[in-house]
C-alpha cells in the first residue's frame, strides 16, 4: 500500500495505466483504484472537457464531476454537454473532491461531494477523528451538503471515532446518509498462510443521521465476510495493513435493503439494513449465482462477469449495472459497463449486455455507470480521463476527454436547476 506522501505524488497519467497493464505479465497484484491527488495548480481554471463525439441526450442536464491531478486546481464541477462550465468549486492545494452529484435532502434539491485535505497529513495514519487526511486506505475527509444558491448547509462524518471514506456519499429517501469507513485491526490469518499478528483494513457501511451525527446502523466486512476470499496477496510485513477487502460503494436495491460493493473479493453483497446479514453475492470465489453470458456476451478469461468493479446499481426487474474495471489486462482486453439479470429462483446470473471502453483501455481503477430515465448508460471511465454516454442498444452517443494526467471518481449526467 502506497504511504500518503508518495500517494500525493501519483498522478494517473497515460504512462501510470500503461505501466499498471503491463504490471500483469510480472505479478498478480490489482491498482489501488484511489483517485488523482492535485498537486500545484498552474492555473485558476478547472481542465477542459473535450467533447469528441456530440450526441448526449441529456437535453437541459448537466455533467457533474470532480477533477484532480495534472497542472490543474481541483473541486467539484458542473458542466454543460457542450463542454461550458456551469459552476466550479476550487479546492486548496493539495485537496480532493469525489462522488459529486446533485440529490434530495429534506425534500430540496442540493449538491454533495467528499472533500479531502492534507492539512490532518501530518497527524498521523487517520488523523484525528473526523479530520480529513489520509485514512487506512486512501483519502478520509467530509461529506458536503450544499443547498442550490451554493452555500453549506450540513456536513457529514463517520461516527466512532473511523475515518471517513471517500467512495460513497449518498442521502436515502428518509434523509439519513449512508456512507463508508475503514478502519485497521489484528487478524490471525494463520489458516490461509498468513501471520497470526495481521494488520488488516476492514470495510464499514454507516447509516447517519444527518442533523445529529448519530450512527444509526454500522456493518463490518469482517464479520461477514472470510479474509480468504480475498483477491489482494497479502503484504510482506504484517505491520503493513493489508487492504484485503477496500469498500468502495453502497446503494439501495429496489426492495430498501443495501448494496455493498468490495473491489478486492470481485464481489457484490446484497445486505439486509435490518439485519446486517448477507441475503446473496455476486462474483468472487463463492458466488450466490452460476455465472451466465448471453448471446453475444462473455464472461472475462477467470470466467467471471467482473472483476476489481465498482458501483452496483439496481435498474429494476431484477436487473442490475456494474461498472467493470477488469484492471489487470491479462482478464479482459478493455473496461466495460455490464448490465446483468439475477433469477433468485434459479440462483443464476446473466449477463445481458456490456458496453466497451470506447478506445478500448483497461481503467486502473474507480469508475461509475449510470443509468438514465430514458435507458441511456452514462458513464465515468474513473483513472482515464474519459466521459461517455451509450444508448439502450450500445451505440456510443457522447464521448468526452479531460486532459492527460486528470481523472474524476465517477461522473454524472443529471438536472441541476438553481434559482436565478
Amino acid at each position: 500500500m502506497k504511504s500518503w506522501p508518495r500517494l500525493k505524488a501519483v498522478l494517473v497519467t497515460g504512462a501510470a495505466c500503461a505501466l499498471a497493464v503491463a504490471c500483469v505479465a510480472g505479478c498478480s497484484r490489482g491498482p489501488t483504484g484511489r483517485p488523482a491527488i492535485a498537486g500545484n495548480p498552474t492555473t485558476s481554471t478547472p481542465p477542459p472537457l473535450t467533447v469528441l463525439t456530440p450526441g448526449s441526450s441529456g437535453g437541459n442536464q448537466d455533467i457533474f464531476i470532480a477533477p484532480a491531478g495534472g497542472d490543474y486546481p481541483a473541486g467539484p464541477e458542473i458542466l454543460t454537454t457542450t463542454g461550458r462550465v456551469v459552476w466550479f468549486h476550487r479546492l486548496p492545494p493539495g485537496d480532493i473532491a469525489t462522488d459529486f452529484r446533485t440529490q434530495a435532502y429534506l425534500g430540496q434539491p442540493v449538491l454533495t461531494w467528499f472533500q479531502s485535505g492534507s492539512q490532518a497529513a501530518h497527524n498521523g495514519p487517520g488523523g484525528p477523528a473526523g479530520a480529513a487526511g489520509p485514512g487506512p486506505d486512501g483519502p478520509s475527509g467530509t461529506d458536503y451538503i450544499y443547498s442550490d444558491r451554493y452555500r453549506q448547509i450540513a456536513t457529514v462524518r463517520a461516527g466512532n471515532g473511523d475515518a471517513t471514506n471517500f467512495h460513497e456519499f449518498l442521502i436515502t429517501p428518509w434523509n439519513t446518509a449512508l456512507i463508508l469507513a475503514s478502519t485497521v485491526a489484528t487478524a490471525n490469518l494463520t489458516a490461509i498462510g498468513g501471520p497470526a499478528d495481521q494488520r488488516v483494513i476492514d470495510g464499514l457501511v454507516q447509516e447517519i443521521d444527518i442533523k445529529t451525527g448519530r450512527v444509526l446502523f454500522q456493518w463490518n466486512s469482517a464479520a461477514h465476510v472470510p479474509y480468504a476470499d480475498s483477491y489482494q496477496p497479502l503484504p510482506p510485513s504484517s505491520s503493513t495493513p493489508w487492504d484485503w477487502f477496500h469498500i468502495n460503494a453502497v446503494h439501495l436495491d429496489t426492495d430498501g435493503n443495501l448494496l455493498v460493493d468490495s473491489r478486492n473479493t470481485w464481489t457484490t453483497f446484497k445486505v439486509s439494513r435490518r439485519t446486517g446479514q448477507i441475503m446473496w453475492q455476486l462474483g468472487g470465489k463463492h458466488s450466490s449465482f452460476a455465472l451466465r453470458a448471453a448471446p453475444g456476451q462473455v464472461l472475462d478469461h477467470d470466467g467471471k462477469i467482473f472483476a476489481w468493479q465498482h458501483d452496483p446499481e439496481a435498474i429494476g426487474g431484477g436487473a442490475y449495472t456494474f461498472f467493470d474495471d477488469e484492471s489487470d489486462g491479462h482478464l479482459l482486453g478493455a473496461s466495460r459497463v455490464v448490465t446483468v439479470r439475477l433469477d433468485l429462483a434459479t440462483r443464476v446470473a446473466t449477463l445481458i449486455t456490456s458496453d466497451d471502453q470506447p478506445e478500448h483501455e483497461v481503467v486502473p481503477g474507480m469508475g461509475n455507470a449510470q443509468t438514465t430515465p430514458d435507458g441511456d448508460v452514462f458513464v465515468g471511465w474513473g483513472a482515464l480521463p474519459y466521459i461517455s454516454e451509450f444508448g439502450p442498444s450500445g451505440k456510443l452517443l457522447f464521448n468526452a476527454r479531460l486532459p492527460a494526467g486528470v481523472s474524476t471518481y465517477r461522473a454524472y449526467l443529471l438536472p441541476w436547476h438553481p434559482p436565478r
